[in-house]
């Protein structure tokens, strides 16, 4: 049985379609449709509801060496007030799941999970506790909706002041009233278009969604659905697990080496990724030059016939108007402007290699 989330109702009265996702009942898109979703957060706004995402609390004197030791990023100078992106790994330098870490005080961090892995986050997190440190899994408590596109500041400022809004990209802030509604809003997203990620206690879940609504109706904001938030990932190249990561692909394959700090002290996986940061197989960006989409598992070969890897994520790119494809390949064919050939439907298909990101929104 799906779980659903506080905003349930509204979707449907919204008339969105709903599919299953990571154990929720969730809209995959609304009457509008995909595309209009997607290109209304490139050039508006859209507003998601991402309430089935997982939220969990570490507190205490030692809350800091557990991140430490449980995460692959450096949170030792990470300032309140921040977010950092961080993988989570296995022992063997595998992938349990990316995340975002907010430092609320000294000694208080809000740590965001996938929905589909929360319960096996939750689990991980648990069995490797030491020292001085609450654990709290509040992803039932808490609910969180993504306004994102460029009047986004401008939805917002309607609510309340605009200094009241989090300044810089991967910072935030707390206790700021939005229709009477305490929240914390960060300036992140899961899209490319600037906005905000919006956290608040469910019960005040619908309040704080239908005041968002009515702020943004002089700005042509519209509710959005799963399906353009996976569009607009993939035209901004941001992985999603199970797809550009998982734990048999370690960070460095999955070119998130960013989030790696080999240089701190011990963590779980640190030894199986030290001198590993040149992988055999590498993430790229490709584009399809023939006709066709690639979707995910299509196989890739060079030019010679020779095979070197597969897609994991593809779609057809509603604001640039191309075939995109993100993909594990051999290293030694990842050089932007490689031609290469894919396996469609039994029919050869060329593409050729692109820079990552495939869109970039404007300063």
């Amino acid at each position: 049985m799906p779980k659903h989330t506080p905003l349930y109702e509204e979707h449907k009265k919204a008339a969105g379609k709903m599919v299953e996702f990571a154990g929720y009942e969730l809209p995959v898109q609304y009457p509008t449709g995909v595309i209009k979703e997607h290109l209304a957060v490139r050039e508006t706004a859209g507003l998601f509801d991402v309430s089935h995402m997982g939220e969990v609390i570490f507190e205490g004197t030692d809350a800091l060496a557990n991140l430490q030791q449980l995460l692959t990023n450096d949170f030792s100078t990470l300032a309140v007030g921040k977010v950092r992106y961080t993988l989570m790994c296995n022992e063997d330098g595998g992938v349990l799941d990316d995340l975002l870490v907010y430092r609320l005080n000294e000694d208080k961090f809000l740590i965001v999970l996938n929905a589909a892995n929360r319960e096996k986050d939750v689990a991980w997190m648990e069995s490797h506790l030491f020292g001085d440190v609450k654990f709290a899994d509040i992803s039932d408590e808490v609910a969180q909706v993504a306004l994102q596109g460029p009047v986004a500041k401008e939805i917002l400022s309607q609510l309340t002041a605009s200094e009241n809004l989090p300044e810089k990209y991967y910072s935030f802030k707390e206790g700021v009233l939005l229709a009477g509604v305490s929240c914390l809003i960060s300036q992140t997203g899961y899209t490319g278009s600037f906005g905000y990620e919006i956290y608040c206690q469910a019960s005040d879940a619908l309040k704080l969604w239908q005041a968002i609504l009515q702020a943004g109706s002089e700005f042509a904001l519209i509710p959005a659905g799963l399906a353009a938030r996976d569009t607009l990932r993939l035209e901004a190249a941001m992985p999603l697990y199970g797809h550009e990561m998982d734990e048999t692909i370690t960070p460095f394959e999955a070119d998130l080496g960013f989030g790696v700090k080999l240089a701190k002290a011990d963590f779980i996986g640190k030894q199986a990724l030290t001198d590993k940061e040149k992988p055999e197989k590498t993430r790229v960006g490709l584009e399809v030059v023939g006709k066709g989409i690639a979707r995910e598992h299509v196989e890739i070969f060079a030019k010679d016939g020779q095979p070197i890897g597969q897609t994991t994520s593809g779609t057809m790119s509603p604001y640039l108007k191309k075939a995109i494809a993100m993909a594990s390949i051999d290293r030694n064919f990842a050089e932007n402007g490689t031609e290469i050939e894919l396996q469609i439907r039994n029919k050869c298909v060329p593409a050729v290699i692109v820079p990552l990101p495939f869109y970039k929104r404007p300063k």
